[in-house]
C-alpha cells in the first residue's frame, strides 16, 4: 500500500532528526529517546480518531520501603490530587471533559498512567502527563483524605476470597522477595504512611530516565514527537536509587482452605514458573496455552463430569511467575476427586510430556493473539507498554520469534521442572451459604448533610481553549447492512488495521418469556451443550479444526468468531456448523445437566444471587417473568427433547443479527455468511421477547449477609418509566454524567469519595429496556458508612431535581458524552457491540451521531425536568450485601 505523501515526508524529517521509524503490519512505529532519557514510542493506528497515552514509570511495589507494601499504590492515588500548576479540581475537570479513560495501575515493577481520549485532545493529555512528572502535591491534608478512599479499596479487595488466597500464595511462593506482597497495601501500613514518604518515593523514581511513554492512535508522528519534546524535554534526569535484589528460595508445599461467597467451589494448584524477562518465558506461555487448550485434559474435566470446569492460566511478573491449574466443583461437592485429577494430569505432563500437536496449536494461537491486539487503540498501547516496560523487549512482535522457536522438548522440560508436588501451593475455596436476607434498618435516611455549593473550577487557558467548542464528532464507521432472504441481518464494517476479523452475533431470545413453566434453566443447559461439537465433528475434532486456523469460537444465543482474515471463510463455516447443527449428544446432556444443577444449587444460596433477587422482588410486581429463576429440581426435570424443542423454537434467523468487523470485503462477507447460514429457516410468527411495562416500585431496604466480605456492596435502585426509545433518556444520561461521570469531577464521586472518604468508587446507571427501565446508584463501603453514603446519594439526586445544573457542569457533561462517541469506535469489540445493540433495538446504525446532536442541544432546564419527572429519590430500594449487622 502506498503511503500518503505527508507520511513519507514525516519519515524523512524524523530520519534527519535521528528518530527511528519502522513498519509493523499496517502501523507506523516511531521511536525516540530524549536527551533526559525518556523513551518514546508512537504507534500510528487509524482505526478511529482516538489516542491512548501510557506513561510507564519503571517502579512499583518492588521498590517500596520495608514494611510499607502499598507506598507505590498510594503515590498513584496521590497523583490524582494535583501538581504544581494544576489543582486536583482542574485535573478532574480536564479528565472528565476528555470523555475517555483516565486512570492508573500499580504493579510490582511498573506504575502506569493512561489516557484514552479523542485524538484532538492529545496535546492536553501530554501536558497533564508532563506536569505530573515534574511534581505532585503531597500535602498531609490531601493524603489524609485519600487515605480513606484507598483503605476502602483495600476492604473491597479483601472481600474477595480469591484475592485472599492470592495474597497467601504470593507469601508462600516468593517469601523474602518483593513479590511476597501484592501492590495493594494494607490498612495498618497506610495508617503509618506519611505524605513525606510518598513525596520522597515520587521524587526518587518518577524521572524521565525511568519512564517509557507509549502513544498509540490516529496521530501525526512528527507533530506528536515535537509536542513530546516540548513537554518533557526540559525535565531533568535523576540518579535512580538501587533496585531490590531477588533471591528466590525453593517453594514449600502448602494447602490453603478458605470459605467463598461464590456459588461454586474452586481448587487451585499453583507452581512457580519463569517470569516475563526470562529466556524461558515464551516456553512458559506456550506451555500454559497448551495445558489450557479445550483439547487438553484439564478442560476435559468439565466435559466428562469430573468437575464443573477445568483449565490452566498463568500470571507472570518480570522476575518470576505463577502457573495455575483450576478446577471447579459444585456447592456441597467433594473437592478431593477434582484435586486428585488435577494432580494426576500435571504429574502426567511432567513425566510424559505434552502432546506435540497441542504445543504447535498453542504456538499458533499465541502468535495470532499478538495480531488480535492490534484491533484496539488502547489494546495496541497496552501491548507496546507490556513489551517494553514489563518484558524489556524491543516490540510486541519480538515475542513472535521467541514463540516460533519453542520446541515440544523445551515445553516438556519446563513441565518437568515446574510441576513438582513438593513445591505446589494448593487452595480449596469452599462455598458457604449466605444467611437469609433481612429487612434493612438505618440505610440511607438517618444522616443529614447540608448542601454547600462548590466553587466553579477555572481551567487553565491551555485546557479551556481545547474544550471551549463542542461539536458532534463525525463517525468513522461506514457499515454495510443487508437482510438475507431468511431474515438474518448482516452488518459489515471493513477495517484494515490488522489481518483479522471479528464476528459477533446474537439471537434475540428471552427464556423467561419463551420457556414453559417448570423448564427454567433450559437456556443455560442448551448453551452448555454447544462446546460438544457438531453433528459431523465431535468435540475434539471441532476444536482441532479451530486450532488449525488459530480461531476462537463460541456458539449459542450469543455467538462469536475471532479468526485471521486468511481463514475467514473456514471460520464462518465452522461457526455455522456449530450454531445450526449442534451435536447435542445424550451422554453430554447428562454431564451438563448435573453440572448446571450443581451450579444452580450453589447460586441460589449465594449472597450475590440473593441480593439481586431481593432487589428484583422489591422492584417488580409479584409474578413478573423477570423473577423466574431455575432451581436444581427444574434443571434435573429437563430432558434432552425439551432442550431440543427450546432450541427449535427460539433459534430463528429472523431474530438474529451478525456483525463483522475487520479485514474483509463486504460483498465477500455476505457471500460467505449466506453460504453458511442461508439454509437456516424460521417457522411461524416472530415471538415477543421484551418484558412488559411495570408500575413504579415502593421504597424498601434489605440486607444479605456475606460472611466472606469485609466491605458492604450497596445498590440503591428503582424502576423508571424511561425506555430505550424514550427521548428523556438523553437528558437523564447527561445528568448522570454530572452525578457520576469523570473521576473526582462528578457530584457523587466528589461527595462520597473526595470530601468524606466513604467509598472507593460510586457509579450511577440508567438501564432502559423496550418497555421498562431501572435506575441505579452503586457503591461499596465499610458497613458503618452505608447510612452516610446513602443519605448523600439521596441528597444529590434531590438537588439535581430542584436546581438546574451549572453551566460548567452542563458543558462538561456534554463534552464527555460527545467525546465518548469516537471512543465507541476505537476497537473491533466496541464497534461490533455498538452495531449489534443498535440493530437488536431497532435503531438506526448512526444512532450515536443522532444522540450526539440531542446532547449538544440539551439545556440545564431540560435535565432538571427529566430528573424531576422520572427519578424518585424517596422510592429507592437499598440492597446491601456484606458482613452481618452487629447487635
Amino acid at each position: 500500500m502506498n503511503k500518503p505523501m505527508k507520511y513519507l515526508a514525516a519519515m524523512i524529517a524524523m530520519a534527519l532528526a535521528g528518530t527511528a521509524t519502522a513498519k509493523t503490519g499496517d502501523a507506523e512505529v516511531t521511536r525516540a529517546t530524549l536527551d533526559n532519557g525518556l523513551r518514546v514510542v508512537i504507534v500510528r493506528d487509524a482505526l478511529a480518531p482516538v489516542v491512548a497515552t501510557e506513561m510507564n514509570y519503571l517502579a512499583g511495589s518492588d521498590e517500596v520501603p520495608e514494611g510499607f507494601p502499598g507506598t507505590a499504590h498510594a503515590v498513584e492515588h496521590m497523583m490524582f490530587r494535583g501538581s504544581p500548576g494544576l489543582s486536583k479540581d482542574q485535573l478532574a475537570a480536564i479528565a472528565a471533559n476528555m470523555g475517555g479513560a483516565f486512570n492508573a495501575d500499580t504493579t510490582q515493577s511498573v506504575t502506569q498512567y493512561y489516557f484514552v481520549a479523542p485524538a484532538q485532545d492529545l496535546g492536553v493529555a501530554l501536558h497533564v502527563q508532563s506536569l505530573r512528572m515534574r511534581g505532585v502535591d503531597m500535602s498531609p491534608a490531601e493524603w489524609d483524605k485519600e487515605r480513606g478512599a484507598i483503605e476502602q479499596e483495600v476492604s473491597r479487595d479483601l472481600s474477595s476470597p480469591d484475592f485472599k488466597f492470592y495474597t497467601q500464595m504470593l507469601e508462600q511462593m516468593f517469601s523474602g522477595t518483593p513479590y511476597a506482597h501484592t501492590p495493594l497495601g494494607t490498612r495498618p501500613s497506610f495508617d503509618k504512611t506519611t505524605a513525606k514518604m510518598l513525596k520522597d518515593f515520587h521524587d526518587s523514581w518518577y524521572a524521565p530516565n525511568n519512564a517509557i511513554l507509549v502513544i498509540a492512535g490516529d496521530v501525526d508522528p512528527v507533530a506528536t514527537l515535537a509536542t513530546v519534546k516540548s513537554e518533557f524535554g526540559g525535565i531533568a534526569r535523576r540518579t535512580l536509587p538501587a533496585r531490590p535484589a531477588f533471591a528466590f528460595k525453593p517453594v514449600t508445599a502448602k494447602t490453603v482452605q478458605l470459605p467463598t461467597d461464590s456459588p461454586y467451589g474452586s481448587v487451585y494448584l499453583g507452581y512457580r514458573m519463569p517470569g516475563l524477562t526470562s529466556n524461558d518465558y515464551a516456553t512458559a506461555l506456550v506451555l500454559s496455552q497448551a495445558l489450557g487448550s479445550q483439547r487438553a485434559a484439564l478442560f476435559g474435566m468439565g466435559m466428562d463430569g469430573t468437575a464443573m470446569f477445568g483449565g490452566f492460566f498463568d500470571e507472570a511478573m518480570p522476575q518470576s511467575g505463577v502457573g495455575m491449574a483450576v478446577g471447579i466443583f459444585p456447592k456441597g461437592g467433594n473437592p478431593q476427586p477434582v484435586l486428585a485429577k488435577m494432580q494426576s494430569i500435571l504429574a502426567a505432563a511432567a513425566s510424559q510430556g505434552i502432546d506435540p500437536e497441542l504445543v504447535e496449536a498453542a504456538k499458533r494461537k499465541v502468535i495470532a493473539a499478538l495480531e488480535f491486539k492490534k484491533n484496539s487503540v488502547e489494546g495496541l498501547a497496552n501491548a507496546w507498554s507490556h513489551a517494553l516496560a514489563f518484558q524489556q523487549l524491543d516490540s510486541p512482535d519480538a515475542m513472535k520469534t521467541a514463540i516460533a522457536a519453542v520446541t515440544p522438548a523445551a515445553v516438556n522440560a519446563l513441565a518437568r521442572s515446574s510441576f513438582d508436588p513438593a513445591h505446589a501451593v494448593t487452595a480449596i475455596l469452599t462455598p458457604e451459604s449466605s444467611g437469609k436476607p433481612v429487612a434493612g434498618k438505618g440505610f440511607g435516611g438517618a444522616e443529614s448533610f447540608a448542601a454547600s455549593p462548590d466553587k466553579p473550577v477555572t481551567l487553565p487557558a491551555w485546557a479551556s481553549e481545547a474544550f471551549a467548542k463542542l461539536a458532534v464528532p463525525p463517525s468513522s464507521l461506514k457499515p454495510v447492512s443487508s437482510i438475507l432472504p431468511n431474515g438474518l441481518r448482516l452488518i459489515v464494517q471493513p477495517e484494515s488495521i490488522s489481518e483479522t476479523v471479528l464476528l459477533s452475533g446474537r439471537i434475540k431470545t428471552n427464556e423467561d418469556l419463551q420457556s414453559p413453566k417448570g423448564e427454567e434453566g433450559v437456556a443455560d443447559l442448551l448453551d452448555g451443550l454447544f462446546p460438544f461439537g457438531t453433528a459431523s465433528l465431535d468435540r475434539l475434532q471441532f476444536q482441532q479444526a479451530l486450532d488449525a486456523i488459530s480461531a476462537h469460537e463460541s456458539a449459542g444465543s450469543s455467538f462469536s468468531l475471532a479468526v485471521p482474515s486468511a481463514h475467514f471463510a473456514e471460520g464462518v463455516k465452522l461457526l455455522a456448523d456449530n450454531e445450526l447443527h449442534p451435536a447435542l449428544p445424550a451422554q453430554a446432556f447428562a454431564v451438563v445437566q448435573q453440572r448446571e444443577a450443581g451450579m444452580v444449587a450453589g447460586e441460589i444460596q449465594s449472597p450475590d444471587f440473593l441480593a439481586q433477587l431481593g432487589l428484583d422482588k422489591a422492584l417488580l410486581p409479584a409474578g413478573d417473568p423477570q423473577l423466574r429463576h431455575a432451581t436444581p429440581q427444574d434443571v434435573m426435570g429437563l430432558t434432552l427433547d425439551k432442550v431440543k424443542a427450546y432450541y427449535a423454537q427460539t433459534y430463528r434467523p429472523d431474530m438474529t443479527t451478525i456483525v463483522i468487523v475487520g479485514k474483509v470485503d463486504p460483498a465477500q462477507a455476505k457471500q460467505v455468511v449466506e453460504q453458511a447460514f442461508g439454509d437456516w429457516k424460521a417457522a411461524g410468527a416472530r415471538p415477543d421477547t421484551d418484558y412488559a411495562a411495570v408500575p413504579a416500585n415502593k421504597p424498601g431496604q434489605l440486607h444479605v449477609p456475606d460472611a466472606s466480605a469485609v466491605q458492604d456492596s450497596v445498590d440503591m435502585a428503582q424502576t423508571i418509566d424511561v425506555t430505550y426509545n424514550d427521548p428523556a433518556r438523553y437528558a437523564l444520561n447527561l445528568g448522570n454524567e454530572v452525578l457520576g461521570g469523570g473521576f473526582y469531577a462528578s457530584r457523587l464521586v466528589r461527595d462520597l469519595r473526595e470530601k468524606h472518604g466513604l467509598v472507593y468508587t460510586v457509579g450511577v446507571s440508567l438501564d432502559p429496556d423496550r418497555h421498562r427501565g431501572i435506575y441505579k446508584v452503586s457503591f461499596g463501603c465499610d458497613p458503618d458508612k452505608v447510612g452516610a453514603a446513602g443519605a448523600m446519594v439521596v441528597r444529590d439526586l434531590k438537588q439535581i431535581q430542584q436546581q438546574p445544573v451549572t453551566a460548567d457542569e452542563l458543558q462538561q457533561a456534554k463534552g464527555i458524552l460527545l467525546r465518548r462517541i469516537p471512543l465507541g469506535e476505537s476497537s473491533f469489540g466496541a464497534i461490533s457491540g455498538q452495531l449489534l445493540t443498535l440493530s437488536l433495538e431497532g435503531k438506526p446504525l448512526d444512532a450515536m451521531t443522532i444522540a450526539g446532536q440531542h446532547y449538544l442541544e440539551l439545556t440545564a432546564a431540560q435535565v432538571q425536568q427529566a430528573f424531576a419527572q422520572h427519578v424518585r429519590p424517596a422510592a429507592l430500594v437499598t440492597a446491601v450485601k456484606g458482613p452481618a449487622p452487629k447487635g
